[in-house]
């Protein structure tokens, strides 16, 4: 199987530059404040976000090198991502992200919000002197439509009676805006044409939103290992997601396990098994797999390169992470 190393080749030498950079941009002056920030950009991510602004920057500048403004475009995406992870651990009092001790798990809840809210100020700042209105009010509304997502999550918690609907939109909110706001952002930056950059923001849409459903089913079917969380965390947690959904429609018991949000020793273990049971995990991939085809069918026009081929290449490989 294709690995992240080889898709993000045509970008390899964007991405350790970017990595070198974001522990520069951070620049705090606290100690602690700092070591947090320094935690965080040691980790062991994939560079997704980063990677395909890189990627898009340099599919859609075939004639010209990308400018810095390209390049502080991706940094600001990360530091975004990474504010949003910090406040997310906060919220699902989360011990681990990727296998390692969370910001608030290390440093204390206290440290670990300032941390967000400092990265948050800073990718302001940096996208503010990118001197360009039209990116700043697509990334601007991206960190808006991450805490609407958390609240409609939070207003959600174990509400059996979620549409389908409003879980896609939640799925957006979380994941999917910023990819497509930062792949406009990017075209924006190249300049294309309205038409085009558009289209990159769909591409972004479809992408994001298959991503969270790929990750949403793998709560169920992955290790824990893998995960590096405990498996069944987001069920746990009364966030219902693609698979608990449909296999609500198949098994009625379902319903009351979360509705009693699984009170009885023995409720949560039981609801997973009814959901890996349910056509459920089936449904999701079939779900997934259809926004990932309208992600491929959004950047067809790209010129043909080999920016353009990793773009179209990632759309599988993140489907392939459920086999």
């Amino acid at each position: 199987m294709t690995s992240s190393t080889d898709l993000f080749a045509p970008v390899k030498d964007d991405l350790r530059t970017l990595t070198t950079n974001l522990k520069e941009l951070v620049g705090a002056k606290h100690p602690i404040l700092y070591a947090a920030a320094e935690h965080l950009f040691d980790g062991k991510g994939k560079s997704l976000r980063p990677a395909i602004v890189l990627l898009v920057s340099r599919g859609t500048m075939t004639d010209w090198d990308i400018t810095p403004r390209h390049r502080r475009l991706a940094e600001i995406t990360e530091m975004i991502h990474t504010a949003s992870l910090v406040h997310d651990d906060v919220i699902d009092m989360a011990d681990l992200r990727r296998g390692n001790p969370t910001v608030n798990s290390r440093f204390g809840n206290r440290v670990a919000v300032l941390a967000g809210d400092f990265l948050f100020a800073q990718s302001s700042w940096y996208l503010a002197n990118l001197d360009s209105l039209e990116v700043v009010k697509l990334l601007s509304k991206v960190i808006a439509d991450f805490a609407e997502g958390e609240i409609l999550q939070s207003l959600t918690c174990f509400d059996t009676d979620l549409s389908l609907e409003d879980y896609v939109e939640k799925s957006f909110y979380k994941t999917a805006s910023l990819i497509a706001g930062s792949a406009k952002a990017a075209g924006v930056l190249s300049g294309v044409g309205s038409i085009q950059s558009e289209q990159l923001y769909n591409f972004g849409k479809f992408f994001g939103i298959a991503f969270q459903i790929v990750d949403d089913i793998l709560d169920f079917t992955g290790s824990t290992e893998a995960l590096g969380k405990p498996a069944g965390s987001d069920l746990q947690q009364g966030n219902l997601t693609a698979p608990a959904l449909f296999a609500l429609e198949e098994k009625p018991q379902l319903k009351i396990l979360i509705e009693r949000e699984f009170a009885e020793v023995g409720d949560l273990a039981q609801a997973i098994a009814l959901i890996n049971a349910s056509d459920g995990i089936q449904r999701s991939r079939d779900l997934a797999k259809s926004y990932a085809k309208q992600a491929i069918a959004s950047i067809e026009w790209l010129p043909n390169s080999a920016h353009k081929h990793a773009l179209l290449d990632l759309v599988p490989y993140i489907l392939n992470r459920l086999y």
